[in-house]
């Protein structure tokens, strides 16, 4: 009876465990993808429009 016991209380301890399901770590890194690539374009045109006004500088 008593290993029957701890069964069930190992079985509920692996039932309260938090599970990784690869859906979510897909989602996630898609999710990371596009931020980062909205940075390297925020990154992007910050670079061009500096470079833009430098040589809009030095034409006057």
């Amino acid at each position: 009876m008593s290993s029957q016991h701890k069964f069930e209380s190992h079985s509920e301890e692996m039932s309260h465990q938090s599970k990784v399901k690869l859906t979510d770590l897909l989602s996630r890194i898609n999710e990371e993808k596009k931020i980062e690539r909205n940075r390297n374009l925020a990154l992007s045109v910050a670079a061009v429009s500096a470079v833009t006004v430098f040589g809009i500088i030095l034409t006057l």
